[in-house]
């Protein structure tokens, strides 16, 4: 074996370098070429993961949807006219078309009946009083009559016939003392007669006296106070003629309500038509009519809808209710047709809100229908009403908006990759919105860029944060006025 040279030494070892150096630099750009695949890879699926939505012209219908009911706005109400609390106890099924004259509520009558006994009753001995008092004041207006042209006259009579003998007497006693007088100064008689026929005519004109005063306190005093007495007791049998008469005009009209009500357990149609239940409170999970129900006077209880005056009543957000006009097209949809309709009014007030509601304010605003066959009470309605038409305007879904403090942005997805850019809007529904500038015709946006741009997301955390904190403020401050008063 001969031995190398250096010049074959050095030789062997700048080959071996160089070889080592070209492995390195190929190694090298295998790797560059393998990242600029895995970039150009992840950048295609960036691209192709991200949704976009391509701007364009067109007709913008802004509107508000909402569920309802069909009911009748001419509704003919069948209340409860039994005064108090009753028991129903036969009711006819909501939506049987019935017949005039045909029985749609019983009620439990035991009650009725038992006070119909009983005002009947208190009727015919409020009879026999009033009949009992008649009698009395006809007995005070002939007492009156038989004193004045009776009694009082036989007294004044008696009176006058024992004046008329005091009289005599008095008379006979007169001449009894002069005779006796001129016989005295005859000397025929004693003195004593004289005083004793003297006595006589003393005694004879105290008895006329006596008579005289009786006469006329009978005619001044006695017949004035007995007129009085008699006169009293006519006025007071009249009062009581007068109390009976109304006690008995009481319970005769006691009597024929008990009677009535008796018959209005019973209610009957007063016309042909269809019948169905009144809607019962959204609170409620059972309607107010059924058999065992109890219900109270003046109590809706049943319906006959006018099938001719159909509309809808729905309830609009409070949010837009005041872009909702007496007059404002609506479109109801059915289950079997789909209907042009008015809206026809809109409340002034709210509904009342609570849990059975969410708490969610609403207006009800009805829609009136156009006459057709076949709508019927009860059945379901998607009410679409149009708050506003925009033609030819550029639109953008909602779903593209990211909202900021600092105005309204999107990302439009370019070459280089999704770009945000601010926009100015203008109206907008659910789905679409108007774009007043910030975006041509033509242009693709990233669909709910929230999820899949960093920046959106923070923007939207930052915004989300601000309004957290705007409300915390304003809870503390609601707490701090409320503590101070």
């Amino acid at each position: 074996m001969s031995a190398s040279t250096p010049n074959q030494e050095f030789s062997s070892r700048s080959d071996g370098s160089a070889v080592r150096l070209a492995m390195f630099l190929g190694i090298l750009a295998i790797i560059a070429v393998v990242a600029a695949v895995i970039w150009m890879r992840d950048t295609e699926e960036t691209k192709t993961s991200m949704l976009t939505h391509r701007i364009s012209r067109g007709r913008l219908v802004v509107s508000v949807t909402e569920q309802g009911t069909l009911e009748s706005s001419n509704n003919t109400e069948i209340k409860c006219l039994v005064r108090g609390f009753s028991t129903v106890t036969y009711v006819v099924p909501t939506g049987t078309v019935v017949e005039a004259g045909q029985e749609l509520v019983r009620l439990d009558t035991k009650v009725i009946e038992e006070q119909y006994s009983l005002t009947k009753t208190n009727t015919y001995i409020a009879q026999a009083t009033l009949a009992e008092t008649k009698a009395n004041v006809e007995k005070a207006r002939i007492a009156i009559e038989a004193y004045e042209k009776g009694r009082f006259r036989s007294q004044l009579q008696t009176l006058e016939k024992d004046l008329a003998a005091h009289k005599r007497n008095l008379r006979t006693a007169r001449r009894m003392r002069e005779r006796s007088e001129t016989l005295f100064r005859q000397g025929y008689v004693t003195e004593l007669e004289v005083e004793s026929n003297a006595f006589t005519v003393t005694q004879a004109e105290l008895e006329l006296k006596v008579k005289e005063t009786e006469i006329s306190a009978l005619k001044e005093f006695t017949r004035q106070m007995e007129m009085e007495t008699l006169n009293g007791n006519l006025t007071a049998s009249k009062s009581k003629l007068a109390a009976d008469e109304a006690g008995l005009a009481m319970e005769v009209k006691r009597r024929d309500r008990a009677e009535q009500e008796l018959q209005d357990c019973i209610i009957r149609a007063e016309k042909s038509g269809l019948v169905i239940y009144p809607s019962a409170a959204s609170w409620k999970s059972t309607p107010d009519i059924a058999e065992g129900a109890t219900v109270r006077k003046d109590q809706v209880l049943l319906l006959m809808p006018d099938l001719s005056q159909m509309q809808v009543k729905v309830g609009i957000h409070e949010s837009v209710v005041e872009r909702v006009q007496a007059g404002s097209r609506a479109i109801v949809t059915l289950p079997d047709r789909t209907l042009e309709a008015r809206v026809s009014k809109v409340a002034t007030v709210t509904r009342p809100a609570g849990w059975w509601t969410g708490n969610v304010v609403k207006y009800d605003t009805i829609i009136e229908l156009p006459e057709e066959s076949g709508l019927k009470p009860g059945m379901s309605a998607e009410v679409e009403v149009i708050m506003a038409v925009h033609e030819d305007v550029l639109t953008m879904p909602v779903a593209a908006v990211v909202e900021t403090e600092e105005g309204d942005f999107c990302w439009v997805q370019t070459d280089k990759g999704p770009t945000r850019r601010i926009l100015e809007l203008g109206d907008s529904n659910d789905v679409f919105v108007e774009v007043k500038a910030g975006l041509n015709e033509g242009e693709d946006v990233v669909l709910n860029p929230v999820a899949l741009i960093e920046q959106a997301r923070e923007d939207a955390l930052t915004t989300l944060e601000a309004d957290r904190s705007a409300a915390s403020d304003a809870l503390d401050g609601s707490d701090q006025q409320e503590t101070t008063l």
